[in-house]
């Protein structure tokens, strides 16, 4: 596995937030493992938004490693967030999962048919797989179990002790005094939607202020699990506290030093688990980014817990084409595991490490998937013999595999587009997909399917999911009497130069030469004369002869390429279909 440069050989992002992670960990830890954090709250689908929460710090690691030091990456699941809302579209979901709103999401029900114990364990395991895919090594941290086994009590108790050092740094940001319920609950409202287009933290709460003053504790009822609850009294001494829960009127006393059941609002739990942690480098989303939001604030509460702000860059958001962006609250939005369906894990990764974390880019599930692996292909080729750029060669490094070792790659990487008509074409049949790729190069054929796997399967993934039925390719049963017969002379002279050249022609390359050709003959030219050579109209007598021959062989405009469309229909089945 060859080593990335040092940032001062290229000029990609990763290896100048690896000099900077460094130099910053051996300053405030020195000697000891560089920590990078990411935060992910399952509440509901973790979305390609929410992946960047994870490839950022994941790539800076990775290279951190491959110069020889100890790294910890570290995923907070934030599973102890409260329940917002029932999100849409999540199969095996209905309303009735909103008597759960307020609760912990590890206190919700999984949804329908899940195999796992709730809901939070539902959403992270597919993620986890898709990590596991992507090749991202990282050690999980529970808050559920963090919090409910005592694990943060001397922070919650310090918290509790600096609440009016946490409220002074706070109220600088409040721009509206405290008004009725109403405003209350709007600036409440427009906070939680706020975070839920974030990298994921559950809200934007700063914390509760009632008469009995500010607190930034919030007890989970101990009746109906809810944290729609207010703390009425706390005693710094005894650590008694009590509180009353609106939803339900329950009421109790405890004391915090013992006990387990609620969380610090997140305007404060963020920087006490940067220094619970010492953590180094973990970015945020654009929205947490922004004045008076949690990492601006969070720069300046982390001191109360004794630590500093990590190294944050903000990261852009992440579209699909033709999509706006994604909330991980609501169904119906592409994940990782959907993105692995139709993409091999190498070219996912390389999307993220490729730009910049502020610049925001799409990923595609429409036909620029094709243009994607094309342009891959051509990077590989040019890392192949040396000429591509230093930061080009350090982002496909990147994609490729981790400091562990490559990841599983595709023996023969035929063209996606090539493979995608192939399956469309085939329909599922494998013996008919591999005659067909065993006659691409037939000085090198194919001799089965699982030397262009996983790259084949995804193509084949990606035509069944994505492809709408209309435009799958179905060949014609038989001739086009009536087109046929229909012809003019120039058009009955072209099929007769295709015809008689097809046998000789009989490859993926040849028969490109061969489609492209039959215009440029008819028109007196050779048939290997380049566009410079040749008159605009060329171009214009390809589209029709093109269009012709999709007509004829599946009864439409346009299709797969002609030269893959001509290999899957097979020579007899062409010579028929184009009225030999």
């Amino acid at each position: 596995m060859p080593i990335v440069a040092q940032s001062t050989e290229t000029t990609d992002w990763v290896s100048r937030f690896a000099d900077e992670v460094i130099e910053e960990s051996e300053r405030r830890a020195p000697g000891k493992p560089v920590v990078v954090a990411s935060g992910l709250s399952p509440s509901g689908p973790i979305h390609l938004g929410n992946l960047r929460e994870v490839m950022t710090p994941h790539l800076v690691a990775d290279e951190v490693r491959r110069r020889g030091h100890q790294v910890r990456h570290l995923i907070s699941w934030d599973d102890y967030d409260r329940y917002r809302k029932v999100p849409a579209g999540v199969p095996g979901v209905d309303e009735s999962w909103a008597e759960h709103i307020g609760k912990p999401l590890t206190s919700v029900p999984a949804p329908k048919g899940s195999a796992h114990p709730n809901w939070a364990e539902h959403f992270k395991a597919a993620m986890v797989e898709s990590l596991a895919e992507l090749g991202v090594e990282f050690d999980g941290i529970s808050q559920t179990a963090q919090y409910t086994s005592g694990v943060y009590r001397e922070q919650i108790l310090h918290a509790m002790k600096h609440r009016g050092d946490i409220d002074a740094i706070l109220a600088q940001y409040r721009t509206k005094p405290k008004a009725g319920k109403k405003q209350q609950q709007k600036a409440v409202d427009e906070a939680e939607l706020e975070a839920e287009e974030g990298s994921g933290a559950a809200s934007e709460d700063d914390g509760s202020s009632g008469s009995a003053g500010y607190f930034p504790y919030k007890p989970y009822c101990g009746n109906c699990e809810k944290d729609l609850t207010t703390v009425t009294s706390y005693d710094d001494d005894t650590t008694e506290l009590a509180y009353t829960c609106t939803s339900c009127g329950f009421s109790e006393t405890v004391r915090l030093s013992e006990f387990n059941r609620g969380k610090l609002v997140w305007k404060v739990d963020w920087p006490m688990r940067w220094a619970f942690e010492g953590v180094v480098f973990e970015p945020s989303g654009v929205d947490h980014s922004s004045p008076g939001s949690s990492f601006q604030v969070g720069g300046q509460i982390v001191g109360i817990f004794g630590g500093k702000q990590p190294i944050g860059p903000m990261y852009a958001f992440v579209g699909i084409s033709g999509m706006a962006k994604m909330s991980s609250s609501r169904g119906g939005v592409p994940t990782p595991a959907d993105a692995l369906k139709i993409m091999e894990p190498q070219i996912l990764r390389w999307l993220y490490a490729r730009r910049r974390p502020n610049q925001s880019f799409k990923i595609a599930f429409d036909q620029e998937i094709q243009r994607l692996y094309d342009e891959w292909d051509k990077l590989a080729g040019k890392v192949a013999d040396k000429s591509a750029l230093p930061a080009d060669v350090a982002a496909y490094t990147r994609a490729v595999g981790t400091a562990a070792g490559e990841l599983v790659k595709t023996p023969r990487a035929l063209p996606y587009r090539t493979l995608a008509s192939v399956a469309d074409i085939t329909a599922g049949h494998e013996d008919q997909a591999l005659r067909i790729l065993s006659e691409l190069d037939p000085e090198q054929p194919l001799s089965s399917l699982d030397e262009a796997r996983p790259r084949y399967d995804k193509a084949e993934a990606w035509i069944n999911t994505q492809v709408p039925a209309d435009q799958r390719t179905i060949v014609r049963d038989e001739p086009d009497a009536e087109l046929l017969k229909s012809l003019d002379e120039a058009s009955q002279q072209s099929l007769r130069l295709l015809l008689d050249g097809l046998a000789e022609h009989w490859s993926l390359d040849g028969l490109t030469h061969l489609v492209y050709g039959v215009p440029k003959v008819q028109a007196g030219f050779s048939a290997d004369a380049t566009a410079k050579e040749l008159p605009a109209e060329i171009k214009t007598a390809q589209r029709s002869f093109f269009a012709l021959l999709y007509h004829l062989l599946v009864g439409r405009d346009t299709g797969p390429r002609l030269p893959t469309l001509l290999l899957a229909v097979g020579q007899e089945r062409v010579r028929r279909l184009l009225g030999e």
